[in-house]
């Protein structure tokens, strides 16, 4: 489970002829060492990989630059001989070697307490349970309108300390930032936000986390080291988000959602987005009663939210309203998140791959208005399956059940739901396609990890769309025969 990590003021160290630890060799990781190495730090790596899985050139590059590392394990003596410790943010926080490292006041830090130091560029940072990447690429796309140059990345695409070991040229910085990266996030004196979002809460990661409530504390994270100058953007239609709105009182709030009342933001009406302020704050500028109609693309819930956030971060970071409606108008809906992947028969096939927790597939089943016959499964996150007893009893014709967590579902869900288990996703879609009838629709949307069966969401959610269209191809060679005839 995550420990709670003492914050670190990284800006002490003078790199120079320190020790530092790297633990992970992913893109944080690599970015991480090059950062250490050309500040002069003597740099050591462990990672848990078996050294045969390691891509060669990696392997290589360590030796060529002398670096000394470990695979296959983490050893405590590696840990406890060092200054400083940084943690890739896949990294367990309660592994042995750190809670020793810990007891021995080493100090253990990630990339937000790194680049806190080292940042001259604005950055908008993005959280959330759901949403993220939706709402970084088009956080990016909008500002890209409106100003010459924007990096987007985080916790996808390019890491920060790559970023800050470059030039930084850019006009802003557009962030996803995970909770695993708050975790180690240097706290009040980490990486302040000029914007922060925070998109929604629901549970996930409970494998790693003690409890939600630790989850929730490690999200609102992000604005721990925000300052009265700062925004701070919040969801109005969460729940557990509004209940916790006063604790960070230093930065100016601003919300988004479908009821807004006396709060001051972007507020949902139909398929248009309003600006507002209220009587207790004021969007500056005034920017009060603007209004942004969207695009098809972002129409449905849950990108009506996403869009509202966006659009609300680009006015307050000073992208003006034309500029943001061309931005939103060129947005690419991202793939494996509620995508149309074809029509058969009057039957509709959707991949939400990315559905990797009960709050995604909640999503989804709010958006879907025909009947579901549900694909899920895969490997458990810890993640309460009962969160969606309500939309599965309303929605759900059929659940087909895959992977490690699909017994574990079958307890959650048998008593309400017609559910199967099968061996394969491809079984699952095959199925899928003999129990629909017109008007139906076929979700793929797990509510798990993949990695039981799959390298990643994306692979899954490609292998059910060369199933879903072998269906298709196969369904038109019969049309096509029997008109032959």
């Amino acid at each position: 489970m995550t420990t709670s990590i003492t914050d670190t003021d990284s800006g002490n160290f003078l790199y120079s002829g320190t020790t530092i630890l790297v633990v992970g060799l992913g893109k944080t990781g690599i970015a991480a060492i090059k950062f250490f190495l050309q500040h002069g730090a003597c740099v050591s790596v462990s990672d848990s990989s078996p050294k045969t899985t390691i891509v060669p050139e990696i392997i290589a590059w360590l030796e060529e630059y002398k670096i000394a590392y470990e695979t296959g394990g983490h050893s405590t003596d590696q840990f406890t001989s060092v200054d400083l410790i940084f943690v890739s943010p896949g990294i367990p926080l309660d592994i042995k070697p750190l809670i020793e490292a810990r007891r021995r006041s080493i100090p253990i830090v990630g990339e937000l307490a790194i680049t806190a130091k080292n940042f001259t560029t604005p950055v908008v940072g993005i959280t959330g349970t759901n949403g993220k990447t939706t709402v970084t690429t088009l956080l990016g796309d909008i500002l890209q309108a409106s100003f010459q140059n924007v990096f987007v990345g985080g916790n996808i695409g390019t890491p920060l300390l790559e970023y800050v070991s470059g030039s930084q040229e850019d006009d802003i910085v557009v962030a996803e930032i995970s909770s695993f990266q708050l975790d180690t996030g240097g706290g009040k004196k980490g990486l302040s936000f000029k914007t922060a979002i925070l998109l929604n809460i629901s549970p996930d990661h409970l494998e790693r986390y003690a409890s939600f409530s630790a989850y929730v504390d490690s999200k609102f994270k992000i604005f721990a080291a925000q300052g009265p100058d700062d925004f701070a953007i919040l969801n109005a239609d969460d729940a557990e988000i509004m209940s916790r709105k006063h604790l960070w009182p230093s930065s100016q709030k601003f919300f988004f959602g479908k009821e807004l009342a006396d709060l001051a933001g972007a507020t949902i009406q139909a398929d248009m987005i309003i600006l507002k302020n209220s009587s207790e704050s004021a969007l500056p500028d005034n920017m009060h009663g603007e209004k942004y109609e969207l695009p098809a693309s972002l129409k449905s819930s849950p990108n009506l939210q996403n869009a509202a956030a966006a659009i609300l971060a680009a006015r307050l970071m000073g992208c003006q309203q034309q500029n943001i409606l061309r931005g939103l108008a060129s947005f690419k809906p991202l793939e494996h998140r509620m995508s149309l992947v074809a029509e058969i028969g009057g039957v509709i096939y959707i991949d939400d791959s990315k559905a990797t927790n009960v709050g995604a597939v909640y999503s989804a089943l709010e958006t879907i208005k025909q009947p579901v016959i549900l694909i899920a499964g895969g490997r458990d996150k810890g993640g309460d399956y009962s969160f969606l007893a309500e939309p599965v009893r309303r929605k759900v014709k059929h659940m087909l059940l895959i992977g490690e967590a699909k017994d574990k579902m079958t307890r959650a869900f048998l008593a309400f739901a017609n559910v199967e288990t099968l061996d394969s996703l491809q079984d699952a879609v095959s199925r899928a396609a003999r129990l629909a009838v017109p008007g139906d629709a076929v979700l793929l949307s797990p509510a798990c990890a993949s990695f039981d069966m799959f390298s990643s969401y994306a692979e899954r959610g490609n292998v059910f769309k060369e199933s879903v269209l072998a269906i298709k191809n196969n369904s038109v060679e019969k049309m096509e025969g029997a008109l032959s005839h």
